[in-house]
């Protein structure tokens, strides 16, 4: 969300980083809406004090016992009583179509971030490890052809697509037995990972939001059809980074208070409106899923900073179950909407023989902050101020279970545990058939 006061001082750099983003420059659009909006707001405080300045003329004039003059004011106190309604009307159309404009834009990208109009202009950060070589080293011994992990878990008879459907149709699954057991492992070491060694705060939060916190961390209005209604009142969450970031909504932290860093094993809930043939065989896109989600809230001059932190405690855990993987710096075509710059991790899959993301981390400055009126003030007492918002996947769950599978499978069809994940598995160290 946007303070039109910067856009009216800094039109140009506005502008700019809309064109780095491959849009249209809006400032003067959206400076002659505040002129508008300026204009309505003028007319009815105008209305209003002259209404106040004749209250006062009207008593002189009875004081002074002229009628005539008393009533022709009197008159004139009606006329703009009843033409209030309509200014009133007038100024907040103006103000409600200013707002609805400013929250459709996107955030402003760094300066350091890529441009580019896709996901092909994205930029190789870092990467860990090597692809598992087939028929050598540790992994995928005997392994000519890694399959996916719909086949191995379908060959196992712990993953059921079918029986999904039926229940719920496409896009779900439904995981028994061992298989199971590991999805589960999966989340809960990345979440003891992410408390006892990274610091951060566990919340298990409502699955169900309103929409004022959907608008805080910028789902709605512009994703609408992305998200599952509950009800009337409520959205099932996409992501815990909606309830976690609107911990802070409308409230003022005090500076040693930051930064806040929350984290949350919760299932997540996305329609997949825009992914309508990606996808489909298998759980890499899926209507529910489980994911750990990282959320940190800081001062604006430690948000990029504490970004390169939540980036290193997402990639931690991938090097505990010990995947390859590359960290993408995603370019100014292909991050999201609220943020202003993004690191994908991107894990390396055998039987897709692809990188597939696996986390996101992003850093949004204070655009989710003043759509939350979320702000703090300085040790000084100073302020109060915006805070910066930060949220990454810590990862997704689905995903380092099907990561896991595939560069763990074995010839026979078995999968091997990470050692990080046997005590997890009650000591169990690979997943067979069902008998």
């Amino acid at each position: 969300m946007y303070d039109i006061k910067w856009i009216r001082e800094n039109a140009e750099a506005f502008d700019r980083g809309l064109k780095r983003r491959g849009l249209e420059s809006l400032s003067s659009s959206l400076l002659a809406l505040d002129d508008t909006r300026r204009a309505a707001i003028a007319k009815a405080q105008a209305a209003q004090e002259r209404r106040n300045a004749l209250s006062k003329e009207i008593g002189k004039a009875m004081g002074a016992k002229d009628i005539a003059l008393a009533e022709k004011l009197k008159a004139e106190v009606a006329a703009l009583k009843e033409a209030g309604p309509a200014l009133e009307a007038e100024e907040k159309a103006a103000v409600e179509t200013l707002s609805e404009q400013l929250a459709a834009i996107p955030n402003q990208p760094h300066e350091d971030v890529p441009e580019g109009a896709d996901e092909h202009g994205n930029v190789e950060y870092s990467r860990h490890g090597e692809k598992p070589e087939e028929g050598g080293g540790k992994r995928l011994v005997g392994v000519n052809q890694p399959k996916e992990h719909y086949e191995l878990g379908e060959a196992l008879g712990q993953m059921d697509f079918e029986k999904a459907a039926k229940l719920s149709g496409s896009r779900f699954v439904v995981l028994d037995r061992q298989i199971a057991r590991l999805n589960r492992a999966i989340g809960q070491f990345m979440l003891d990972t992410h408390v006892e060694e990274h610091g951060y705060t566990e919340v298990n939060p409502p699955l169900m939001v309103r929409d004022d916190a959907m608008f805080g961390t910028a789902q709605l209005p512009k994703f609408r059809d992305d998200q599952f209604r509950a009800g009337d009142d409520h959205w099932l969450i996409p992501t815990a980074e909606v309830p976690l970031t609107n911990l802070v909504r409308e409230s003022i932290l005090s500076e040693e208070e930051l930064p806040r860093r929350f984290t949350a094993l919760t299932p997540c809930f996305r329609a997949e409106a825009g992914s309508a043939g990606r996808d489909t065989r298998g759980m890499l896109r899926q209507h529910q899923f489980e994911k750990v989600e990282l959320v940190s809230i800081t001062a604006p001059e430690k948000s990029r900073e504490e970004h390169e932190r939540m980036l290193a405690c997402a990639e931690n855990v991938l090097k505990k179950l010990d995947l390859h993987y590359r960290v993408m710096t995603l370019c100014t075509g292909d991050m999201g909407f609220a943020s202003q710059k993004t690191y994908d991790i991107e894990v390396w899959l055998p039987g897709q023989k692809t990188y597939r993301e696996i986390s996101s981390c992003s850093v949004c400055g204070d655009f989710q902050a003043r759509r939350m009126n979320a702000r703090y003030k300085t040790k000084d007492g100073k302020g109060p101020f915006f805070v910066h918002t930060l949220n990454g996947s810590g990862t997704a769950v689905g995903r380092a279970l099907i990561a896991v599978m595939e560069n763990y499978q074995n010839a026979d069809g078995s999968i091997s545990v990470p050692d990080a994940l046997v005590p997890y598995m009650r000591g169990a160290t690979r997943i067979e058939k069902a008998a």
